[in-house]
């Protein structure tokens, strides 16, 4: 199993902007690596970390054991991260952070369903407790035009018409590696040859569609928005363009006014009467170093808002 390195850890440190009695909450607790650095600034601050994964969740309080006095660990989907930290009487916090990415020992268990290079069940449910929506169910009951939108909107799949197709023909599907026999039987050679594993885009998509990622996204950071404290921080680590395109959607919406279009226009200065700032304007990619170091790095980008 490969060890999970946490990306742009030294970035998400520095513009959390961490006060050592903050109130600080990590949504993807994973394998607790970003925690574990957040956790090391704070002395009597406080640590709440999200996570929907058992799996996650066991080896991360093992892994933390030593700072559960300031660490508290939610189970939960970061949908109802405002819930969750209601039922500990906290309402407002100093930051939020989001890093996006699977973890790497999810994708290196096989039973997980999440990998194209391990065999095991059509799973890749994050919640295996409660979500009962899993990839098999959506490969095996979909119609044609249903699998062909999920790829293409979900993975941004070219041939999703032709994959679509195939797994028609083809199911039931009951293990990852006939649905990448499948996918592959549907590529010309010229994609095949292609450097990158075929099965990417559609595992992206599937895993995607059946954790409802997108939508969990969005619901999740419209309540942290309005958690923070003033001077309070989110920062967000996404890693492909749909993630992009919700962060981008909600900063902007929170950081611009909606008369701004029309004030933009007239030629006098109207201060921006919105909450929030963004603290960067473009978003902030690894060092050539950490890509080389950390493959999961390359396609990461962090974005930062603060509340004025």
């Amino acid at each position: 199993m490969e060890k999970h390195t946490p990306v742009l850890l030294a970035e998400s440190i520095k513009y959390l902007n961490l006060q050592p009695n903050g109130i600080y909450v990590d949504c993807t607790l994973g394998r607790g690596g970003h925690s574990s650095e957040i956790l090391k600034h704070l002395d009597n601050g406080v640590l709440y970390a999200i996570d929907q994964d058992p799996i996650a969740i066991a080896e991360s309080q093992t892994k933390l054991a030593a700072t559960l006095k300031n660490f508290h660990i939610l189970n939960g989907n970061f949908s109802n991260i405002a819930s969750l930290l209601a039922l500990k009487n906290v309402f407002q916090v100093d930051g939020i952070l989001y890093d996006l990415g699977v973890s790497s020992p999810q994708f290196d268990v096989g039973e997980r369903g999440f990998s194209y290079r391990f065999d095991g069940p059509l799973d890749m449910r994050m919640d295996t407790v409660h979500n009962q929506l899993t990839a098999e169910k959506v490969i095996n009951q979909k119609s044609e035009e249903e699998l062909c939108q999920i790829f293409w909107q979900y993975g941004d799949e070219k041939f999703a018409r032709q994959i679509a197709s195939s797994i028609i023909k083809t199911r039931p599907l009951k293990t990852t590696f006939e649905l990448v026999d499948v996918i592959k039987q549907s590529l010309p050679q010229k994609v095949l040859k292609q450097k990158g594993h075929p099965a990417k885009k559609v595992f992206q998509a599937l895993r995607i569609y059946v954790n409802d990622e997108i939508n969990v996204l969005k619901t999740s950071i419209e309540q942290s928005l309005k958690l923070l404290k003033p001077k309070g921080r989110i920062v967000i680590i996404t890693f492909h363009s749909l993630e992009e395109k919700i962060v981008k959607e909600s900063f902007k919406a929170a950081t611009i006014s909606g008369m701004e279009s029309v004030i933009s226009k007239l030629p006098i200065e109207v201060e921006n009467d919105t909450q929030f700032s963004l603290i960067i304007k473009k978003p902030i990619v690894p060092k050539n170093t950490e890509i080389e170091n950390n493959n999961r790095a390359h396609s990461s980008k962090m974005w930062v808002i603060e509340k004025k």
